[in-house]
């Protein structure tokens, strides 16, 4: 289970622009990283805006925000471009990163059962250790719930 304390499980994916991103690679800086079930969705953009809304407040205390879902990088453009997303979103299409992390699931919807991704968000501090991890995310007040623990690992 990726847990507080643990190390961050190392995920290698490309954001809507093509560009691959390597979570060792961010080493030495705060890393929040959260996993959303499907671009253009309606928790999935209230989440995102939320979390675009504030991504100022997140880079002046030095974290570097990753979204996380199954969907491709067209999508991820086409998401970031119709909202004008302010944070780079990765295509997890093979849904390695989200087995990697535990959060994909299986899920039920009126009785039917399917596999998903569960709404996760993990803050991993300098050393690539996860500081905090939130399962099953309610989104609102969630963005401004982790900007805080972001803060508090600044202190």
């Amino acid at each position: 289970m990726v847990t507080e304390g643990k190390k961050a499980p190392n995920i290698k994916l490309s954001d809507a622009d093509g560009e691959l991103v390597e979570l060792s690679k961010l080493k030495g800086s705060i890393v929040v990283v959260y996993f959303y079930p499907k671009d253009d969705t309606s928790g999935c953009t209230k989440e995102a805006l939320d979390f675009t809304s504030q991504i100022s407040d997140f880079e002046a205390a030095g974290a570097t925000v990753l979204g996380i879902s199954p969907d491709n990088e067209k999508s991820h453009k086409k998401f970031t471009d119709k909202h004008d997303l302010k944070l780079r979103l990765l295509a997890d299409v093979d849904k390695k990163a989200a087995e990697a992390y535990e959060v994909w699931v299986e899920k039920s919807m009126y009785g039917r059962k399917y596999m998903g991704v569960e709404r996760s968000t993990f803050l991993i501090d300098k050393t690539g250790k996860v500081a905090r991890a939130w399962r099953k995310v309610k989104v609102p007040g969630h963005a401004s719930e982790v900007l805080a623990a972001v803060k508090e690992l600044n202190t």
